[in-house]
């Protein structure tokens, strides 16, 4: 393992200014995105969606550091031959894939979920370096509920992070570890808080006894936000300041990097987010935005699968990474969103 070159990446991948693209939206998702817009998802319909993002020149080359990719698309050809991993190269970012297989449902434990897909990871993990992946994913889901999540979710998918992210470093690809605890319940900020610290000091040990470099990996974690159905939903500067908080207290200095997920948020709370945790003073990683949904959903609706609007989805997700790298060295206003509009 050449330790110097994964942090050289995982660094790049958090650059000021900068963030990932997570389009590696499995083909279930990427159907119901597309039934949304009212467009059939077919293998050449997601290739023309992902070239389309990926030819955004604009957005690439000055918002993008890297692309996280699904199995399908990394071994896909652009409409012009040329692979579309290549289009990602040329234009700065850095290609990475998702190579987790879902998850199942966790036995002896109803209503908990476990990451599965370690089973030959490692040839895997080979091939997709040698297609040009830099870096990859692994999601952890972790539920709030009556009575969930139990210590064994917890430990058992900060196991497997783990595991998988030691595999990657032993292929010479920086892992971003993902535990998401998600914010689909009823539940206020400070249990999410709460959880997310246990589900966090959990996987740095799990990460710590497994022997992974964390000086070459990139944390992909959630916000302390409250749950979706929570009747008080937390002001920005709440969540801006529980969150930072919360990384604090749980996250090494040594990680070059944390890239949130957006989780469900809308496109401009998980912005407006992003940039309060800047105004709240140095930090000591990088903190920047590796969002699907928040910086997809307007250049999906703007294109809605018609070869005439390709122009105005990519001016869409120019847009939508252009507010978020502003986010990411907190220099967003929501004025410049109405500007756009």
């Amino acid at each position: 393992m050449n330790l110097t070159e994964l942090n050289r990446i995982a660094a790049a991948m958090v650059a000021p200014g900068k963030g990932i693209l997570a389009a590696d939206e499995s083909s279930g998702t990427i159907k119901k995105r597309f039934d949304a817009i009212g467009v059939d998802s077919t293998e050449t319909s997601r290739r023309d969606y992902r070239e389309m993002l990926f030819r955004s020149k604009e957005a690439m080359s000055k918002y993008i550091s890297g692309v996280i990719l699904y199995d399908e698309t990394i071994w896909q050809d652009a409409r012009d031959g040329t692979p579309l991993i290549k289009l990602i190269e040329e234009s700065g970012a850095i290609p990475g894939i998702k190579v987790d297989e879902g998850t199942q449902g966790l036995p002896m434990c109803p209503g908990e979920l476990v990451t599965v897909g370690l089973d030959k990871l490692a040839e895997r993990l080979k091939k997709y370096y040698e297609r040009g992946a830099r870096f990859a994913k692994w999601r952890a889901v972790i539920d709030i509920g009556s009575g969930i999540p139990s210590m064994t979710a917890i430990s058992v998918n900060a196991h497997a992070l783990a595991r998988y992210a030691a595999l990657c470093q032993a292929a010479q690809i920086v892992p971003i570890v993902e535990p998401e605890v998600l914010m689909d319940g009823d539940h206020d900020i400070d249990r999410c808080y709460e959880v997310t610290q246990r589900v966090l000091n959990q996987t740095f040990q799990e990460l710590c006894v497994q022997r992974v470099a964390l000086e070459g990996m990139v944390l992909k974690p959630n916000m302390a936000i409250s749950g979706k159905k929570c009747a008080k939903q937390a002001p920005v500067e709440e969540v801006a300041e529980k969150t930072v908080r919360l990384l604090k207290a749980c996250v090494p200095a040594a990680v070059p990097g944390i890239a949130f997920l957006s989780g469900g948020q809308s496109d401009e709370e998980a912005t407006a987010h992003l940039n309060a945790m800047h105004k709240l003073g140095p930090l000591p990683w990088g903190l920047t935005f590796s969002y699907g949904r928040a910086l997809q959903a307007a250049p999906q609706k703007a294109w809605s699968g018609k070869a005439e609007n390709v122009a105005a989805g990519q001016s869409a997700f120019s847009h939508r990474a252009r507010m978020n790298g502003l986010a990411s060295k907190g220099e967003w206003q929501s004025s410049l969103e109405k500007k756009a509009a």
